[in-house]
């Protein structure tokens, strides 16, 4: 892989995976990326993948439709996917668990560390699962924030959380039938 390319890639992959929940370890794993297009400039500083991106590194799978990632003087600004969905799975760090998200389109300020999926957004973690029109992480304060479809009314416009019995003894309560 050219230099050039490395020096592009390398930060942009660092910036997708989450802060605080993500495997710290995946930094460390070799980054493994397809897509149809990839158009690299140097003088903008702008990474454009387009096609059925695939992106991986260690426990992080992204897929996107189109991928562009902005770098500034100190590295990574901002990573922008767009798909139907984007899609996106990483191991959280120190647990047997993941977290998944799918969106129309996933946003990460690096600068800010803040992580937004924006149109019919999802969120899993574990067996919770959020549902919104847009949910904003801030890594720095561990903070979340679901938006609903605004202006619209019904059921479907409305922010939804599935927050599951934590395991007990091995089972899940949820499962558990009453004893006859």
């Amino acid at each position: 892989m050219p230099d050039v390319l490395k020096l592009l890639l390398i930060p942009i992959i660092v910036g997708l995976s989450l802060p605080v929940l993500a495997e710290k370890a995946d930094r460390e794993k070799p980054v493994h990326l397809e897509a149809d297009n990839v158009t690299l400039d140097d003088i903008k500083k702008l990474s454009v993948f387009e096609g059925n991106v695939l992106l991986m590194q260690g426990t992080l799978m992204l897929r996107a439709d189109h991928v562009e990632a902005k770098q500034n003087d100190n590295g990574l600004q901002n990573v922008s996917a767009k798909g139907t969905p984007v899609s996106f799975r990483q191991k959280r760090d120190g647990v047997d668990e993941y977290i998944e998200g799918f969106a129309s389109q996933i946003e990460y300020d690096n600068v800010q560390s803040m992580l937004r999926l924006i149109g019919d957004a999802r969120l899993r973690k574990g067996g919770d699962e959020i549902r919104g029109s847009q949910i904003t992480y801030d890594a720095k304060t561990e903070f979340y924030k679901v938006v609903g479809q605004q202006g619209a009314t019904g059921p479907s416009s409305r922010v939804r959380v599935i927050i599951r019995p934590k395991q007990k003894d091995g089972q899940d309560k949820s499962n558990t039938q009453p004893k006859p």
